[in-house]
C-alpha cells in the first residue's frame, strides 16, 4: 500500500482536491494493487514457453515478473494457484461484443448508405456496459476483436456466416446508382473487456466480403468484383494526388464518397490490412493475386478451404482468422470445410486466429472451439496462440497483450486446470491489472432462484 506524506501546513482542502484529481487523471491500471500468483503452471504464450511451476508478478496493471524463480514482493496480495493454470486474457476474434446484445433485434456492426463504406468505424458503437461482458469474462476472455459484417446480411448473434444479401444489391430496373461504397464493410477494431474506457485500438483493418458475397455486392459475378475494387483503389490513389482539385470540385467523378476514400488511404499505402471474408480456395487464391498486385496487406476471414492451399498461404504470410467448428458445406464455397483446418494451416506455418463463434452470448465458447482444433490436430501451444498472442500480432496490439512478458498489461487468467477442459473453471480474472467481478447477471439470477425454501424473493411476493 503506498503511502503519501505532505506537509501538515497544507490546506485540506487543497490536499482533497489535489487527491481527487490525482486519481481522476491516473488511469485505472495505475491505481492496480500489486499482486503475486504463485504456485502456479503458467501457459506464457510468449518465447517462455510452457512453465511447470511459478509465479506471475501484477504491478500498477502491467505485468512486473513472470518466472520458476519470480518472487512475491512484500505487501503483495498472494493468491496461492494451488497447481492450477495461469494463461492470457483470450481473444474473442471476429466477435460482436460491445456491439449486440441480442440478434433478433439488430447489431451496430453493418450500414448500408450510399456515402458510408470503408468510412464505417464500428468504435463509435461500442458500449462498455454490455451484459454479455461479464458472460465472456467467464470463459477467460480478455480481450476482442471487433469486425463490421456486410451490409446485406441481416440480423446479428444469429448469423453464422458472413455472406450477403444478393437481393440488396442485384443490378436492375429501380437500380439508382453504383454500388461501390458496399464493396467494402468498414473498419474494425481491437477493445478490452473491462473498465469504462474498452478501446485498445481503432481502426485495425478495413473489411470486404469476396467469393459468393462480394459477387452480389458488384452485380452478380466474382470478375466485376475484382474489376470494381481495382477501380476504386485507382480512385483513392487519384484522390492522394488530386485533392485540392478535388476539394474545389475541379476533378473527375470518383464512385465513393470523400469520406471513403479518405478511410481506404491507409490501404493502398499498405499500412491498414484488409480483411478479405472468403471461402472457396480458387477465390482465397484471386484474393491472394489481387492484393499482390496492388500492393496491399490481406488477411484471410473464414477461408473454409484454405487448407487445400496452405503452402500458398504460407508463402504470402497471409494470416487466417477461422472458426475450428467449420466442417458442414454449408454452400458451394464451402464443400471441402473440415475441421482440421486450423491444424493443417499452422502446420504449414500460416498464422492462424481462431474466431467467435455462436453470437456474443456464446462468445465464452472460443476455448471450447481451441480445444477442439487440438482434438483434430492442431498443436496445444499453436491453438493457445491462435487464441492470445496471434490476433494481438495480426491487429497490431502484441506490444500490449497477447502474452505474459514483463512490460504488458496484465491480461490474465487464473484456471482450476487446462482451460481447454471445459471443467476447468477460472478462479480470476484480471485485465490491466483490475480483479474482475466473478459474477455475471446469470450467476445472479441462478443464485436468487435456486433456493425457494426460504423467503421469496421480491418478485415472487404478491400483495
Amino acid at each position: 500500500m503506498r503511502k503519501v506524506l505532505m506537509s501538515a501546513a497544507a490546506p485540506a482542502a487543497l490536499t482533497i482536491a489535489a487527491l481527487a484529481f490525482a486519481a481522476s487523471a491516473a488511469p485505472s491500471w495505475a491505481l492496480a494493487e500489486t499482486v503475486a500468483i504463485t504456485n502456479a503452471k503458467i501457459l506464457t504464450a510468449g518465447p517462455a514457453g510452457e512453465i511447470a511451476s511459478g509465479t506471475v508478478v501484477i504491478k500498477d496493471g502491467k505485468i512486473a515478473a513472470v518466472g520458476a524463480n519470480a518472487q512475491a514482493p512484500a505487501g503483495a496480495r498472494v493468491i496461492d494457484a494451488h497447481g492450477g493454470v495461469v494463461a492470457p486474457g483470450f481473444f474473442a476474434t471476429g466477435s460482436l461484443l460491445g456491439e449486440v446484445e441480442v440478434g433478433s433485434l439488430g447489431n451496430d456492426l453493418s450500414v448500408n448508405n450510399p456515402q458510408i463504406g470503408a468510412s464505417f468505424d464500428i468504435q463509435y458503437g461500442l458500449n462498455p456496459a454490455s451484459v454479455q461482458f461479464p458472460v465472456a469474462r467467464l470463459g477467460g476472455l480478455t480481450s476482442a476483436v471487433v469486425l463490421p459484417i456486410p451490409a446485406g446480411r441481416r440480423g446479428g448473434d444469429d448469423d453464422d456466416d458472413d455472406t450477403v444479401d444478393a437481393s440488396q444489391y442485384t443490378a436492375g430496373p429501380t437500380d439508382t446508382g453504383s454500388k461501390s461504397h458496399a464493396l467494402f464493410s468498414g473498419q474494425g477494431a481491437v477493445i478490452t473487456l473491462g473498465g469504462a474506457d474498452i478501446l485498445t485500438r481503432p481502426r485495425v483493418a478495413m473489411v470486404a466480403p469476396f467469393g459468393a458475397g462480394g459477387a452480389a455486392i458488384a452485380g452478380g459475378a466474382r470478375g466485376a468484383e475484382f474489376v470494381a475494387l481495382k477501380e476504386a483503389f485507382a480512385d483513392v490513389r487519384d484522390y492522394m494526388k488530386n485533392k485540392a482539385a478535388y476539394d474545389r470540385a475541379g476533378y473527375r467523378d470518383l464512385a465513393l464518397s470523400k469520406g471513403d476514400l479518405e478511410a481506404l488511404i491507409p490501404v493502398v499505402e499498405g499500412k491498414m490490412p484488409l480483411v478479405a471474408v472468403v471461402k472457396r480456395a480458387s477465390d482465397i487464391r484471386q484474393v491472394l493475386a489481387f492484393a499482390r498486385d496492388e500492393h496491399v496487406k490481406v488477411i484471410l476471414d473464414g477461408a473454409q478451404e484454405a487448407w487445400m492451399i496452405a503452402p500458398e498461404i504460407a508463402k504470402a504470410g497471409v494470416p487466417v482468422l477461422l472458426n475450428p467448428l467449420d466442417d458442414r458445406p454449408e454452400s458451394y464455397e464451402e464443400l471441402a470445410a473440415t475441421m482440421d483446418n486450423a491444424g493443417r494451416l499452422a502446420a504449414a506455418g500460416v498464422t492462424v486466429a481462431l474466431e467467435a463463434t455462436g453470437g456474443s452470448s456464446r462468445e465464452r465458447e472460443m476455448r471450447y472451439g481451441a480445444g477442439n482444433a487440438v482434438s483434430h490436430g492442431m498443436a496445444y501451444d499453436a491453438a493457445l496462440k491462435a487464441i492470445t498472442i496471434n490476433p494481438a500480432k495480426i491487429f497490431g496490439v502484441a506490444d500490449r497483450t497477447g502474452s505474459l512478458e514483463p512490460g504488458k498489461d496484465a491480461d490474465l487468467v487464473v484456471w482450476t486446470g487446462d482451460p481447454f477442459e471445459p471443467l476447468s473453471q477460472p478462479t480470476a480474472v484480471f485485465i490491466h491489472g483490475q480483479a474482475q467481478p466473478m459474477t455475471s447477471r446469470q450467476t445472479e439470477l441462478r443464485d436468487r432462484y435456486k433456493q425457494l425454501n426460504g423467503p421469496l424473493p421480491p418478485g415472487y411476493i404478491h400483495p
